[in-house]
């Protein structure tokens, strides 16, 4: 056990890529113990990837990348403009909404910051914002990306832990809410203290045509089942429902109706068990092609081989990490690595409160050091059996877990989301660190919260029956 972790460690101080690391960590621990066959980090590491879950992974990415290209990212930010523009410190508020409708579409914290990120912070600098505050108010509202379904860590932890992909994407409906409000309370704090005013003027039509807008879109799936109920088939009823709103679309040319609805076709669908998460990523690259090619006209050829290429760059690096932590995690729970850390843990406490609050500081921590999807494959085989123990929801401590690492993410030394930020804003890494700082704090409140009120994230899976 201390060979594997150690050399873990050892690797990761010298500044090897994480995944290089737990794959010849695991490579030398099985060469040096003989617990297995060498022939069996191969196979192990070919067994991570072999699952149906995983196929969301390459379209949920695609579908992002699809998004910043097609227009999409603009027309989000007009229409947040139009809904919280006025407010005090608007584009604060801006950001924070524009991040929970573009999470609905990309389900990660890197497509969120460096896609309406780039946007946000130039358009904040030009009203008079600090750099400072403008990349941090973007970095606290790109963690609402994994938290906000869809969701790529929640697939990953859905297949990790056996339970329901489509309950962890309802789970973080209400956490991605109170994350919402706590960010929004952040701002309205910053624009009293520096007595900071709007940034555009309130305008009754233009909050009126936001608000129709959202009208628009809550009332589709009401549509679609009311129609099923009058005795049309699924399959009817969205072909009707969607003709329907693509006509009143073109006609008034909303800003946003098209991009609102992703998220509420990806949800709905799945709560109705219509299609799996992977079939779930499928529409959602699908709806990109259609919103660029023909509704908005901003794809070519050219920028759709673009994003197919980095689909694939990073769709490539996220599995390779899934793969070295497959054999990793496997090699804890050969080694009784896992159950001593386990046997450890329940050593200190027997109750379910005191360990979360444990596994909050260990999963902090982690994640400041381990990217996402290494940290989740790791510590799934480690600490679920504990929460299992315990009584804990697996679905609430997913969603403990992912924010958590989101979390993680703003953190150096390997905080994606604070090197994104940094290049966009042309900050050093210390600047931006120092940036985020204040922003750890409704972070942290929002965390507290989820951890100790589990009804924000079960309530809502157990009202669509897909918890117990």
């Amino acid at each position: 056990m201390l060979l594997l972790l150690g050399g873990f460690l050892i690797l990761m101080l010298l500044g090897v890529p994480v995944a290089i690391a737990m794959a010849a960590s695991s490579l030398l621990y099985i060469l040096v113990s003989g617990v297995t066959p060498d022939v069996t980090l191969a196979q192990r590491m070919i067994a991570g990837v072999e699952s149906f879950p995983l196929l969301a992974v390459p379209f949920f990415i695609l579908a992002g990348n699809l998004m910043n290209i097609a227009g999409v990212t603009g027309r989000i930010y007009k229409f947040a403009v139009a809904l919280v523009g006025w407010m005090r410190g608007g584009l604060g508020h801006v950001n924070i909404i524009g991040s929970v409708i573009f999470s609905g579409m990309s389900g990660t914290a890197i497509a969120d910051a460096a896609g309406l990120g780039t946007i946000e912070i130039k358009a904040m600098k030009d009203h008079g914002y600090s750099t400072e505050f403008s990349v941090g108010v973007t970095a606290a509202s790109a963690t609402l990306g994994p938290i906000i379904p869809p969701s790529l860590p929640f697939v990953i932890y859905g297949m990790m832990a056996n339970v329901s992909i489509g309950a962890l994407f309802l789970g973080g409906v209400i956490p991605g809410i109170v994350l919402t409000l706590f960010m929004m309370a952040t701002v309205t704090y910053f624009a009293h203290k520096n007595k900071w005013g709007s940034d555009t003027p309130f305008s009754w039509p233009q909050l009126g045509s936001a608000g129709l807008e959202i009208v628009i879109v809550l009332s589709f799936p009401l549509a679609i089942w009311l129609m099923v109920l009058a005795g049309l088939s699924v399959n009817m009823a969205v072909v009707i429902g969607l003709g329907t709103l693509l006509v009143i679309d073109w006609y008034f040319d909303f800003s946003a109706v098209m991009a609102l609805m992703a998220p509420v076709i990806l949800i709905g669908g799945m709560t109705l068990g219509w299609f799996t998460p992977t079939e779930a990523a499928v529409a959602a690259v699908i709806w990109s092609l259609f919103l660029g090619l023909i509704r908005y006209r901003t794809m070519t050829l050219q920028t759709v081989a673009k994003a197919t290429f980095d689909t694939i760059e990073t769709t490539a690096s996220v599995l390779f990490i899934v793969t070295a932590a497959s054999i990793f995690a496997w090699l804890l729970t050969v080694s009784q690595a896992a159950q001593t850390l386990s046997d450890w843990m329940l050593s200190v406490t027997h109750n379910k409160w005191v360990f979360l609050a444990l596994a909050n500081v260990l999963i902090l921590f982690v994640g400041c050091f381990i990217d996402t999807t290494a940290a989740i494959t790791i510590l799934v085989p480690i600490l679920l059996p504990i929460v299992l123990k315990l009584g804990i929801d697996p679905i609430h401590f997913g969603l403990i877990m992912t924010l958590n690492l989101m979390i993680g993410l703003l953190h150096p030394p390997l905080g994606m989301v604070l090197f994104v930020l940094a290049r966009v804003a042309k900050l050093s890494v210390e600047r931006t660190t120092v940036a985020i700082l204040p922003w750890l704090v409704p972070l942290m409140l929002a965390l507290i919260a989820i951890t100790y009120i589990p009804d924000l994230t079960l309530w809502l899976p157990k009202y669509m029956g897909l918890s117990k």
